[in-house]
């Protein structure tokens, strides 16, 4: 008897369907799109299949197109060109934006004789300008400003900016000229737009988040962390803020949420200047301890620690070069090498300097306790020029207490002396803050004696001539030039810096603002 043979198939059980999974050419995404090749060979041969598919030129086009998005189609026309084509474009466009900037300076001066000619003019002239802003920007040339400073009118005068409820210890402008930062002696910290004056606060956190970022308790547990700031400074692309004081630490801000971000530790003294390099996102910090620390704002991290002052250091500085500048209470002025790991040392024949700028790599400017200020060469020990008595007062200091009034200088002979006799406490004639406008001769120096006076940093002659007198009430604790040079930021306060040595009780806590009329070459 035969078998009935049953031709069914068997459904395929579920394992088998895991193990041996069967995808469509279909499904597959491989095949699920043809290319444009195959796409139009197959319209070529018969146009009819396409019909009966459904798909019309249209939608087609708009496959293509998704195609050509998914696959980078959409990018711009410079997408395929390399790096150096791209830096060759880029160079090319700013070379042709001075060709018409020139020439249109050359048809308001001439009319055009040559067309060769005046190509060949306007090439040279286009060289010449790029290499004049590169040497200035390097610091390499100087931009001659202060013999075109116009005498300020009485009009003219400082006009508050922004109010603080205590001394007001640092100032510091971002390099667009745009805004400004500042702080004081409360803790407070406040940004302000230069030209509406409108302010913000930035908000200290609370301690769980300041421990969070890096901070550390005070060595003694029954103290609080001090917001007692002294120094700040802003880097150069304006991204972050950077402030110290009491509390031994250096606080790193973000300027666009007015949020803090770090804090780094590992100064044992009060934080008594700070700086940002030029070009960079290395921060400088100097303290009490008598140490220089190097940062990384970027990556915040610990860099180097440079050592060398005997006593505290007070004010620090820092071109685009890796040279730093510091003086302290040692009588001494240093000029830190970092790279070469070496420094050279300056000595004062005042008691001690209280702050110190460039006026370029190889010049600085300080300001002493007793009042005077030195011109430095990086080829000699000694200063080059002293101007002394530079802020001595010429009346008493209570008339410019009970009055309000401003206290006129004496006059300055050639050999920079000064014809008059100090009265009051001596702080008041400390020389508290100097300030060079970015890579030029224009100087400014501050004290207590009611005016900031503005100088001419003469090279050639190796000498310092005084320009003109700013009336100002109040101990100036900080200066800071903007970069075109046509305004001058103050920051004013009723103490000192460091300390609390004298009062002005006539003067008001704030940033003053002095515009600076310069007449075009």
């Amino acid at each position: 008897m035969k078998k009935k043979i049953n031709t069914k198939k068997k459904p395929p059980s579920s394992k088998s369907s895991r193990n041996n999974p069967r995808v469509s050419l279909e499904q597959d995404p491989f095949f699920a799109r043809d290319s444009k090749r195959r796409r139009r060979a197959d319209e070529e041969i018969d146009s009819d299949q396409s019909d009966e598919d459904g798909v019309s030129p249209a939608e087609e086009e708009e496959e293509e197109e998704e195609e050509e998005e998914e696959h980078g189609g959409g990018r711009s026309e410079f997408a395929a060109e390399t790096a150096d084509e791209e830096r060759h474009r880029v160079a090319k466009m700013f070379l042709d934006s001075f060709r018409e900037q020139t020439k249109r300076v050359r048809e308001e001066e001439e009319d055009q004789t040559d067309e060769d000619e005046d190509e060949n003019n306007r090439d040279s002239l286009v060289a010449e300008m790029l290499q004049k802003e590169q040497l200035e920007e390097s610091g390499r040339a100087r931009k001659l400003i202060a013999s075109r400073v116009q005498k300020p009118e009485k009009l003219d005068g400082f006009q508050a900016l922004v109010r603080h409820r205590q001394s007001v210890t640092a100032v510091a402008l971002a390099d667009d000229d745009q805004k400004g930062f500042s702080a004081s002696k409360d803790g407070s910290i406040i940004q302000w737009d230069i030209h509406n004056g409108k302010s913000e606060k930035y908000v200290w956190p609370d301690k769980e988040i300041m421990i969070s970022h890096g901070a550390k308790n005070p060595q003694n547990p029954l103290k609080t962390w001090s917001k007692h700031v002294l120094a700040l400074d802003v880097s150069f692309d304006g991204r972050y803020l950077a402030t110290g004081g009491l509390d031994r630490h250096v606080h790193l801000w973000d300027t666009r949420t007015r949020q803090h971000i770090q804090a780094f530790s590992g100064h044992r003294g009060p934080v008594s200047s700070l700086t940002f390099r030029q070009g960079s996102l290395e921060l400088i910090s100097a303290s009490f301890d008598r140490t220089i620390k190097l940062w990384n704002a970027d990556d915040r991290a610990y860099m180097d620690s440079l050592f060398g002052h005997q006593a505290e250091v007070l004010s620090i500085d820092c071109l685009r070069k890796e040279r730093l500048l510091t003086v302290g209470r040692d009588r001494t002025m240093r000029l830190w090498k970092v790279p070469e790991e070496s420094q050279l040392v300056f000595r004062a024949p005042a008691t001690s300097l209280e702050c110190c700028c460039f006026v370029s790599n190889d010049e600085f400017l300080s300001g002493s306790d007793d009042g005077s200020i030195e011109l430095w060469s990086m080829l000699r020990k000694k200063p080059t020029f002293i101007v002394r008595n530079a802020h001595a007062t010429v009346k008493p200091i209570g008339d410019l207490d009970a009055k309000g009034n401003c206290v006129p200088n004496g006059h300055i002979q050639e050999n920079g002396h000064l014809k008059a006799q100090s009265y009051g406490p001596a702080a008041v004639s400390w020389v508290s803050s100097v300030a060079v406008c970015r890579n030029s001769d224009l100087a400014a120096s501050g004290a207590g004696n009611g005016v900031v006076r503005l100088w001419a940093v003469e090279s050639d002659t190796k000498s310092i001539k005084p320009l003109y007198d700013l009336p100002l009430v109040g101990f100036v604790n900080a200066l800071a030039f903007a970069k075109s040079g046509r305004f001058l930021v103050a920051g004013v306060a009723q103490e000192p810096r460091l300390g609390r040595w004298a009062r002005i009780p006539a003067s008001r806590n704030g940033v003053y603002v002095q515009p600076l009329r310069i007449s075009e070459e």
